[in-house]
């Protein structure tokens, strides 16, 4: 089903192939969002690294992944779903924390399966006050969240491993394009990078320098991929010495020059 481009201010609904148009590595490469973001599983498996740990998920799995809050997401073949896209401050009820949830219990499923599909047939119906209602929804949807979080099984205590490892992705979401290296991050942490890489690999599976260049590789695809923004300036933005430092990074990463890559996108 596809939906025309939701305005900025209201909640928006699509499918994970819609989430990922442009291919896999829109969701499988670590990065953050401005949005909120709710994706509901509804038949398939995969993995996914939030909160600072990789988990895995399957079929009426819940994914709540609050705005500014390092991700990845590794769909599964066959893996299908919905993703509620929350604009940050439209809707107030809501986990400040990630979330997975399991959902058993059909009458839950049902519940939030009836919710998303009230917002995708304001989408598309785009009647009179069609933000309002999304939004109005996307709140209930907002206390569902909040009622199964208090509902699921404790997690225990967060490790002193998981701790680090979210530090640090806190970190890659407001400083990945300052130009440091994992040791200079590291160091602001207070742990050595070897220490920093064995603790992320034992959590996420990536290492420090994965989750690093995996998060510079997504800002520069979805620059290079989805704007019109000079090549160079783009460089200069994430940090880049040169332009044909970037250059070298974007083949290395993704096989294509940049200007290849933008132009397999037209």
């Amino acid at each position: 089903m596809a939906f025309a481009p939701p305005p900025t201010n209201r909640s928006h609904l699509q499918t994970l192939a819609q989430l990922a148009a442009r291919g896999a590595w829109q969701v499988s490469l670590p990065h953050d969002r401005a949005h909120h973001l709710l994706i509901w599983i509804t038949r398939g498996q995969g993995t996914c690294v939030l909160g600072g740990a990789r988990e895995g998920f399957g079929a009426h799995n819940a994914l709540f992944l609050p705005a500014r809050h390092l991700f990845m997401l590794e769909l599964g073949r066959g893996c299908l779903g919905q993703a509620l896209s929350i604009p940050f401050g439209s809707v107030t009820l809501l986990p400040e924390k990630p979330k997975h949830l399991r959902i058993r219990d059909t009458s839950s499923q049902a519940e939030l399966t009836g919710l998303l599909d009230a917002i995708g047939q304001e989408q598309l119906a785009d009647r009179h006050y069609a933000t309002q209602a999304v939004n109005a929804i996307a709140s209930l949807v907002g206390i569902w969240l909040l009622r199964k979080s208090v509902a699921s099984a404790p997690t225990g205590p967060v490790t002193p491993a998981r701790r680090l490892v979210c530090k640090y992705s806190e970190r890659l979401v407001t400083s990945f394009d300052s130009g440091e290296g994992v040791s200079m991050h590291a160091a602001a942490l207070g742990v050595t990078p070897e220490h920093l890489t064995r603790t992320c690999k034992a959590s996420t599976g990536r290492t420090a320098s994965d989750l690093l260049w995996g998060r510079i590789e997504h800002a520069a695809r979805s620059l290079i991929c989805g704007t019109e923004r000079p090549i160079g300036d783009i460089a200069r933005d994430l940090g880049f010495s040169s332009i044909q430092s970037f250059s070298r990074f974007v083949r290395q990463q993704t096989g294509q020059s940049p200007r290849d890559l933008r132009r397999m996108t037209k």
